[in-house]
């Protein structure tokens, strides 16, 4: 089954909130993580991630925090993902040159490197304002959500 790993969760949950709140200051990770009972110190470490990747900017001190880097439709699903897992993959033969031992006659490589292809486009037209405005409004958002629990 593939599925999204924890951090990755978290990392989406994160950037919508701050997408659900972008008129107040900075939210810190606690504020965060309270919100949704996340560890904080895993969450913690995860916004440094994506503020490393471009997608937050965080700032020290009294009101610190973390803010989106760009609006919430520019950034993708896609992008968090790839910022905390790395590209992904539904199957070891599509991860590059390192050729397999049945690659002459194998007749499923192409085909899963085209559903691989297919969830990372579903994922690239997800943004976050589609993740923050699913619980308000359906529509696009609403397609999203569930062309993701077809696709994965």
């Amino acid at each position: 089954m593939l599925k999204l790993t924890k951090k990755a969760d978290y990392g989406l949950i994160a950037l919508k909130f701050l997408a659900e709140h972008p008129e107040t200051h900075a939210s810190s990770a606690k504020d965060i993580a309270d919100a949704y009972g996340i560890p904080a110190q895993l969450l913690a470490k995860i916004l440094q991630q994506l503020t490393k990747a471009g997608l937050l900017k965080s700032s020290a001190g009294m009101n610190g925090g973390y803010l989106l880097s760009r609006e919430a439709r520019a950034i993708s699903a896609y992008e968090v993902i790839l910022a905390i897992d790395g590209p992904f993959f539904i199957t070891s033969c599509t991860k590059g040159a390192k050729g397999c031992e049945l690659t002459p006659s194998c007749t499923i490589k192409e085909p899963l490197a085209r559903v691989n292809e297919t969830i990372a486009g579903v994922l690239k037209s997800i943004s976050i304002q589609d993740l923050a405005e699913h619980e308000q409004a359906p529509g696009h958002a609403h397609q999203a959500q569930a062309l993701i629990s077809l696709t994965l």
